[in-house]
């Protein structure tokens, strides 16, 4: 089992939220996975195009750093996906690694996978933010698990209280990929956003190729 964390702080090695991430990746590894710790923020990930390659060919035409990232994602059973809170949304870092993933998302290429979010901020707008990360992993296909955020505000004692979570948490991850948890909210809204997107892969068939091939093939468009 492989639990693949990204971290999106340009603090590197000075940031609170990678505190998070370690401990959430220590609780998985004592859970039996093997893990990776990737920082974005060190990375090379440029700006989405919209040139629709993605949809025409299944690659995307820009070369950098985005490729090797979502090839580890793929290939991981479970993602830890963590931003400090930047006025109230993650990282330009990780929103850029959001938007080089429409093919992630129209093929929802997470089915399977399991995440967790995690946070720290000044003061609040915790839960805004976890929500925008789990938004993510569910809007590819996968399950979002759950989160753990910290306003740095409340002292010390948060911090100290967020690591124990995030480590337990970390724990959680590998048990709901061994057991398969279900969450049937989260399934039923990508059954709705299925139904609703076909009309979409329909009305661009002749030029999103190969999303309509993949579509036909998992058996959710039927013309």
């Amino acid at each position: 089992m492989k639990i693949v964390g990204i971290q999106s702080s340009p603090r590197g090695e000075q940031s609170n939220t990678l505190k998070l991430v370690n401990a959430a990746l220590d609780g998985a590894a004592e859970a039996g996975a093997e893990v990776e710790s990737i920082d974005i923020a060190k990375m090379e990930i440029n700006y989405c195009t919209a040139c629709n390659s993605c949809h025409k060919t299944g690659v995307c035409t820009i070369k950098d750093d985005f490729e090797p990232v979502l090839e580890k994602l793929l290939a991981a059973d479970g993602i830890v996906l963590s931003s400090p809170n930047y006025i109230t949304n993650v990282t330009a870092q990780l929103k850029t690694l959001f938007d080089r993933s429409p093919l992630v998302v129209h093929e929802q290429l997470f089915d399977g996978k399991y995440g967790l979010s995690l946070t720290t901020a000044g003061s609040g707008e915790i839960d805004f933010v976890l929500g925008i990360m789990d938004n993510y992993i569910v809007q590819c296909g996968g399950k979002a698990i759950g989160g753990v955020g910290c306003a740095m505000s409340e002292g010390p004692s948060e911090m100290e209280e967020a690591i124990i979570k995030s480590r337990e948490m970390g724990k959680d991850l590998v048990k709901a990929i061994k057991e398969k948890w279900q969450y049937p909210e989260q399934e039923a809204r990508q059954q709705a956003w299925r139904e609703r997107f076909k009309y979409v892969i329909l009305a661009n068939k002749e030029d999103w190729t190969h999303n309509c091939d993949y579509w036909m093939e998992k058996g959710w468009l039927k013309e």
